[in-house]
């Protein structure tokens, strides 16, 4: 009787853009379980590291997204910070930058020939380069954002890209806090195709999401306004 070879077990890695991913959650109305996502990815193959990257504001008393950056750090993902930088433009505006895309691009560049598939959790459309630049190694990129928000989170040259697309919304049953499914925000519809997270985190606010500290700042933009009293 021949015997059946099982299949290799794949070597996995997640790439989690927080500001990004954070904002397409938000969309489609749901808060993501964290330890859910790490499960649910586990079972898909050998989870080599989860790594989650975002720009903290240092000089704050208290800051909102330091109890998710404790939490993360010490139940399984890589945390990938740095501060962010604040400066004043030519109009005297305050501006918060903080931007993580070439931590990530490294990151996924130096760790490559170790791994046999990546998750970029990102829609951003800078990513397509970089997205081919791991796929002419050899590697299988799978881009998990949202098409399905107003307007959508996901670049369709990245999608295009990308080996597989990986609907956000269809992860919420497995990924999301139990009993939170909120109805999406209704935001304005962006003048062209690429995701502005920047514009869509403004355009979407509302008085629930003040203390999750993800609105005072956006790493793939310059975040105008900044407004000290979003924080909780």
């Amino acid at each position: 009787m021949p015997q059946i070879q099982e299949q290799p077990i794949e070597r996995i890695a997640l790439f989690i853009d927080g500001s990004n991913f954070h904002a397409a959650a938000r969309a489609l109305g749901f808060d993501v379980d964290y330890k859910k996502l790490l499960d649910f990815f586990k079972a898909r193959g050998y989870l080599v590291r989860a790594l989650y990257y975002t720009a903290l504001i240092e000089d704050q008393e208290y800051s909102p997204i330091r109890p998710l950056v404790d939490w993360l750090d010490y139940n399984g993902y890589t945390m990938v910070t740095k501060p962010t930088k604040e400066f004043t433009d030519s109009t005297g505006r305050r501006k918060i930058k903080g931007n993580m895309d070439i931590e990530m691009a490294v990151d996924m560049l130096e760790m490559a020939d170790s791994l046999e598939h990546l998750y970029v959790f990102s829609g951003d459309g800078d990513f397509r380069r970089l997205v081919e630049a791991v796929q002419r190694r050899g590697k299988r990129v799978t881009v998990v954002s949202t098409v399905r928000s107003s307007p959508p989170m996901a670049a369709d040259e990245l999608r295009r890209q990308a080996d597989e697309f990986l609907e956000l919304e269809k992860l919420i049953p497995e990924i999301s806090r139990t009993g939170n499914r909120r109805p999406a925000p209704v935001a304005k519809p962006a003048p062209d195709s690429k995701p502005a997270t920047s514009e869509i985190q403004a355009e979407q606010h509302d008085d629930q999401y003040a203390d999750d500290g993800f609105d005072e700042y956006d790493d793939d933009d310059d975040f105008e306004d900044y407004d000290e009293s979003q924080s909780a």
